[in-house]
């Protein structure tokens, strides 16, 4: 009893319950987007923002000053270079996020290279640290949260119409290619913002598998966006408890949950 009671006084203190309102922004937020990323088959878009957005965070380390401030508009810029790369040049999309990323991430590399003094927070922005999350966290992941919601009224049927079949789009007069920057800045912050919670190392699979197994079951995208955004938000919340129970890193218990979902979900829907 006395074990047990510990526990649950663990998971109502403040950093759990912190952490937990978090990870429900994020993981908003972060499966939204997911549904793109997958649909457009550019999950390895997601894991070259975040390996780019670790030269932005390393240069913010190294100036001492807040990292997300520099990694924020640092890996905007990468991805507003990779789409323009795209239009400029034959080279496929992968080929050109594999050499910015690999940039970017030497340059961090550099930058805390330079840095005289030990620091914590690369170790914590490469691998997360979902339960050290303060204020200036949920007020950053509520104002991403914001800004999600208005790109889901403002830009979502358009996104998703290109989606499914950009030329058709393009001839309907929509704004293909700035949709496409808007979505690539937005996909940047999203990542940006959690990372510090996931980790550079995880958070590509936090954002692509609540969308791969939304896609398994359903039938629109409608439907898909939905349940990504619950997916990634349950899991979290699961993840979370777990972890604290087990004693394990969070972000690494929420991806082996999700992962141990799909492997479900494939399966049953093979048997069916």
């Amino acid at each position: 009893m006395t074990e047990l009671s510990s526990i649950i006084e663990l998971l109502i203190s403040s950093f759990v319950l912190k952490a937990i309102l978090v990870i429900i922004l994020i993981g908003f937020s972060a499966s939204y987007y997911g549904v793109f990323i997958v649909q457009r088959k550019m999950s390895f878009l997601g894991n070259g923002l975040a390996h780019s957005a670790f030269g932005g965070v390393a240069l913010g380390i190294l100036l001492e000053t807040q990292p997300l401030l520099i990694a924020i508009p640092f890996t905007i810029l990468i991805a507003l270079m990779i789409a323009y790369f795209k239009e400029k040049s034959e080279l496929s999309n992968d080929a050109l996020i594999g050499v910015f990323f690999s940039f970017a991430f030497a340059l961090g590399i550099v930058f805390l290279s330079l840095k005289d003094t030990y620091t914590t927070d690369a170790f914590t922005y490469l691998f997360g640290s979902v339960l050290s999350v303060d204020a200036q966290d949920i007020f950053v992941s509520m104002l991403l949260v914001i800004f999600t919601v208005f790109t889901f009224f403002s830009y979502w049927t358009r996104w998703a119409y290109t989606t499914f079949d950009s030329d058709l789009a393009i001839a309907d007069r929509i704004p293909v290619r700035k949709d496409n920057y808007i979505l690539s800045i937005a996909i940047s912050v999203a990542i940006v913002v959690s990372i510090k919670i996931i980790g550079i190392v995880l958070i590509s699979s936090f954002i692509v598998l609540p969308a791969t197994i939304a896609r398994l079951i359903s039938r629109t995208f409608f439907e898909m966006t939905v349940k990504s955004i619950i997916i990634g938000i349950v899991t979290g919340i699961v993840g979370i408890i777990l972890s604290v129970i087990v004693d394990l890193p969070t972000s690494a218990i929420i991806i082996l949950l999700q992962s141990l979902i799909f492997f479900i979900v494939f399966l049953f829907k093979r048997k069916m």
